[in-house]
């Protein structure tokens, strides 16, 4: 196989995600058989895998852009925080309740087996792994746990491509910065700088590639354009927006620990439609539907919300007769109870009592793709969930096979990804007064964005 192509970033958010993304499907259009990597991720964005496991959502899109199967060997480990210093630990798709109570530092030698494993059976099997860093790798206090940036670079001797975000400023500093940080063997493994998310007159960098590989050695070998994209957040919610009284407002509740933001990206796209991310209060009177989403610790998530004043704000806005939609933890919460005897969050906690639910979350989790028959169409999702639902007499079937109920205008689902069906989003819109009609099916919108920033690859001149 070719050496391995891997992609540091100087910054977290400098496009490391997007570029491995990016050259993923550039490979495969190549006809190279290609697979990304990534040792760790930190993200509670999930997906969930053919064969019923759990990896980073940015992981699952890279595979589809190489072409081949999301395999929980590409992202062996995944971090899902559910307090500010506590993780969910998954290991190889599942969950690894040892690893997830040891502290950080005393990880490595549990972990590092298992990602080296991975990567080793990706280099066998695949003619190119195309790698993605974590953070940067001058993060010097964490060098001696590392599993994700440097130990995987010399493991696998990579060709490294050291990424800055040079829309955020600093760029040139950045890069010499991160490269005085490593060691010489370190060093030896970067092949090139990638100049990401620029905009402008190229003809203003002057000489500065020129000033920096005068000190360094390394070629800066792409620059990279700022270009708008749908593709989903690796990990956190970037999507901002204001209420448009011309268009169907949607307020997307963004509590602490909301997780799979990404399952409202098709809302977002569409025409004459404003998803609002609501992260304090605000009154909720002048839109169309309230959104839930999922949440890594449900009683966390309804805490900041009785904290807040929304709990009360959203209750009132139900009463009114606003759509509201719970999806997994946000179904959970707005249910009678969730009771958590086996403390796998914050404990025992009184939900929102819009939905005659209660919810008991077990060690068990359930992860899988679904179909479903709903309204005559089917629908394509998936479960990732500890909870376990009992509906009372209130409520009646909205999804079938125990995965959602309706209590009036209150619907609390288990299964994700509901909006990438276009006949859902139709089915979901019109009613609140929507005129527009859906034409695609999202992951088709997402297979055409994939190919588009591939080609970026080419225009840019990077030969890989």
């Amino acid at each position: 196989m070719a050496t391995p192509i891997m992609i540091m970033g100087c910054t977290s958010d400098a496009g490391k995600s997007f570029l491995v993304t990016a050259l993923c499907r550039h490979l495969a259009n190549r006809g190279i058989r290609v697979a990304p990597f990534k040792a760790q991720n930190m993200s509670n964005n999930a997906a969930v895998t053919p064969d019923g496991l759990e990896i980073g959502r940015a992981q699952y899109l890279q595979a589809l852009a190489a072409r081949t199967t999301p395999q929980a060997r590409m992202n062996p480990v995944l971090l899902k925080p559910s307090s500010d210093t506590f993780s969910q630990v998954i290991v190889m798709g599942q969950i690894n309740t040892t690893i997830s109570a040891l502290p950080w530092m005393e990880r490595k030698q549990q972990l590092w087996p298992v990602v080296r494993d991975a990567l080793h059976s990706l280099m066998r099997e695949y003619e190119q792994v195309v790698i993605e860093g974590a953070g940067s790798p001058a993060e010097i206090n964490l060098r001696a746990g590392d599993i994700v940036n440097l130990s995987v670079a010399l493991e696998c001797q990579a060709d490294v491509y050291l990424v800055a975000d040079i829309d955020r400023g600093g760029a040139f500093a950045h890069l010499l910065g991160t490269w005085h940080c490593l060691e010489a063997d370190e060093r030896a493994r970067v092949k090139g700088f990638v100049l990401n998310k620029f905009r402008g007159d190229q003809t203003l960098l002057g000489n500065a590639m020129n000033w920096l590989q005068e000190r360094t050695g390394i070629p800066t070998v792409a620059i990279i354009p700022l270009v708008p994209h749908t593709l989903p957040e690796e990990d956190t919610l970037q999507h901002r927006a204001h209420l448009d009284p011309r268009q169907i407002n949607l307020a997307l509740i963004a509590y602490p620990y909301a997780s799979n933001l990404d399952e409202f990206d098709a809302l977002i796209d569409e025409q004459a439609v404003t998803v609002v991310p609501i992260r304090d209060f605000a009154c909720l009177d002048s839109y169309h539907a309230i959104l839930l989403p999922g949440s890594k610790n449900t009683a966390a998530s309804l805490r900041y919300l009785r904290q807040s004043g929304l709990a009360a704000e959203i209750s009132r806005a139900a009463q009114r007769g606003v759509p509201v939609l719970g999806i997994c933890g946000g179904m959970q919460l707005l249910g009678q109870e969730i009771f958590d005897p086996y403390q796998l969050e914050s404990g025992d906690c009184p939900g929102l009592g819009l939905l005659d639910l209660t919810t008991t979350l077990i060690p068990q989790k359930t992860t899988r793709q679904r179909e479903i028959h709903w309204n005559g169409a089917l629908l394509r999702g998936y479960e990732i969930h500890h909870g376990q639902t009992q509906a009372g007499t209130r409520v009646r079937e909205y999804l079938p096979g125990g995965l959602g109920w309706q209590q009036d205008n209150v619907y609390g689902v288990y299964l994700h990804g509901l909006f990438d069906n276009a006949v859902y989003r139709q089915q979901f819109l019109t009613p609140l007064g929507w005129s527009g009609r859906t034409t695609s099916e999202w992951p088709a919108i997402i297979e055409a964005e994939i190919e588009r920033i591939a080609r970026l690859i080419d225009a840019a001149g990077w030969r890989v």
